[in-house]
């Protein structure tokens, strides 16, 4: 199942662009740079191009019912207008750790926003932790020790979640109620290194399938639901950090890119490094969800 017409989209280049959202409604891709706390919004042949500068850092962000972004914000979770430009506290985020931050996040089956979060020092220890963040500002802590919370994908019927530490490098998926967003029946889904890629961002496809940016190998690795590698694309990035499934169709793949932390040389070797990446794909992605927001 080949990558078609694999192709630049955008390219800033960013220092750490991520978290991917398909915007059905407007028919955009949205993503941020995390360092920048930037969010750019464009659609898929790369036009129509707005970007609003929030605080950094931005960890990551969904869709809202609303039409408002779920964002979370270095230590707390804030609905922004795109309209307006205004953001609104929702909950904070271990907001007296100075060594965390937040990292990847997601709208769950749930309609809660699911954030983690990363010890954010160059020697990472497992002091992160997984969150559920609630409409109402509830915010419930699902899962501790870990060095960089990431991965986060749901299948298909929205009955299984996975999530990843990079840094451990594993992947876990657990049994999910999508009416209460509880989460049991903890396992091991995957065990990955350098090689193959450590885990980053994730999407999961219409056939149930994981697809995961190993971000240290400069590849998109697919795993089927048994956790086998189906197949991996080589990228012309070093470090990809997220795919995201969109488009009308849901066929058209985007993937982020860094910069920061790379080698200049490996920078100067890789002329699209930094870029947001656009292909098409012969399978649609699963379906995704809005933070059921309060208007």
């Amino acid at each position: 199942m080949p990558l078609h017409d694999l192709h630049r989209l955008h390219r800033a280049p960013y220092r750490l662009a991520e978290s991917p959202v398909w915007d059905d409604r407007s028919g955009k891709f949205l993503w941020c740079d995390i360092l920048d706390g930037t969010i750019t919004e464009m659609d898929e042949h790369g036009a129509g191009a707005q970007v609003w500068n929030l605080p950094p850092t931005i960890g990551s962000f969904g869709l809202a019912e609303s039409g408002r972004l779920v964002v979370a914000l270095r230590n707390a979770v804030h609905l922004f207008d795109r309209e307006s430009g205004t953001l609104d506290l929702l909950a904070e985020i271990e907001p007296d750790e100075e060594e965390t931050r937040t990292n990847d996040g997601k709208v769950g089956p749930d309609g809660a926003f699911w954030v983690g979060t990363m010890h954010d020092r160059k020697e990472r220890r497992p002091i992160g932790a997984l969150y559920r963040v609630t409409a109402s500002g509830g915010v419930e802590k699902k899962a501790e020790g870990l060095h960089v919370s990431n991965g986060l994908a749901w299948s298909p019927d929205g009955r299984t979640m996975y999530h990843s530490d990079s840094t451990g490098a594993w992947v876990d998926a657990w049994d999910f109620d999508p009416a209460s967003g509880a989460v049991s029946g903890r396992r091991s889904f995957l065990k990955l290194d350098d090689t193959i890629g450590r885990p980053d961002g994730a999407a999961m496809d219409a056939e149930g399938c994981y697809w995961s940016c190993g971000v240290s190998a400069g590849r998109l690795n697919r795993f089927s639901p048994d956790g086998e590698l189906i197949e991996f694309f080589e990228l012309p990035v070093p470090a990809p950090t997220m795919p995201c499934f969109g488009g009308a169709d849901g066929r058209t793949l985007v993937l982020t890119s860094l910069t920061d932390g790379v080698s200049a040389e490996r920078v100067a070797a890789y002329p699209e490094s930094g870029s947001v990446l656009v292909a098409r794909t012969e399978v649609a992605g699963a379906p995704i969800t809005r933070f059921l927001d309060q208007g």
